[in-house]
């Protein structure tokens, strides 16, 4: 995974949604089909809350007639007029694979491409809530965590990761068949991304998605060799353990 990526992850993201629905499309059932869906989210307004670059950030506004009163002696008590701020927050769109039966439209899998927004407050709960409504619903919920920023332990929840497993990215399966376990897939920054088996009907053959095709070609199709500086830090930061091998791995292909 290129961690550099993550500043541009809604349009990743957005590659990634609709080459993983016709990856999918080549080999699922003649009775299923997926289909890309997107839904409107909103970024925290906390202050404690990470704001990166991929997406709208929190703007904060100083409207023209506002400002202390002029004209008053240097360390003199003064009176001044409070200054107005406006917090404008823009939305934010998310987009998914829904993998339905064909003619009754009935959802079987959900597919979803993590962005930091599902990870803090307070699109967590939101996310939270709906996969567990849908999981309610006997739909199957595959969530692809490839980008670093927010609480990826607090999305997991009631679930606990044990630390051996503990990775910059993830994949994890839900079934509503085995509706106590998670099913995890721990990937490591330096490993490719591995092939996950997507969740059907249970008469269903089993279907594959190859992560590293996807994001290899939503990289090239967004020319991101182009766009990206990679003279600078990725943001959020690397691990310690992990900043030599990112610099070696640039300096080679420099």
């Amino acid at each position: 995974m290129d961690p550099y990526l993550e500043s541009h992850w809604l349009d990743v993201q957005t590659s990634l949604v609709a080459y993983g629905r016709d990856t999918l499309n080549q080999s699922l059932p003649e009775d299923l089909a997926a289909g890309s869906e997107e839904r409107v989210a909103v970024e925290s307004e906390s202050p404690e809350d990470e704001v990166h670059a991929f997406h709208p950030d929190v703007k904060i506004l100083e409207l023209p007639n506002a400002g202390v009163v002029p004209g008053a002696p240097s360390g003199d008590a003064v009176a001044t007029a409070p200054i107005r701020l406006l917090a404008r927050v823009e939305p934010v769109t998310e987009r998914f694979i829904r993998i339905v039966e064909t003619g009754t439209d009935r959802l079987v899998t959900v597919i979803e491409f993590i962005t930091p927004s599902n990870k803090r407050n307070p699109g967590l709960a939101d996310f939270r809530g709906k996969r567990a409504e849908l999981l309610d619903a006997d739909v199957s919920f595959v969530e692809i965590d490839l980008v670093r920023s927010g609480s990826w332990r607090r999305l997991m929840r009631p679930h606990y990761c044990p630390p051996e497993y503990s990775t910059p990215y993830r994949v994890t399966v839900r079934k509503p068949t085995d509706p106590a376990a998670v099913l995890l897939y721990p990937i490591s920054l330096r490993e490719a991304l591995p092939s996950i088996v997507v969740p059907l009907r249970p008469r269903d053959p089993e279907i594959r998605l190859e992560l590293q095709t996807l994001v290899n070609h939503a990289y090239l199709s967004g020319r991101y060799a182009r766009r990206i500086n990679y003279q600078k830090p990725p943001d959020p930061p690397l691990d310690l353990g992990d900043q030599p091998w990112v610099r070696e791995i640039l300096q080679r292909e420099s």
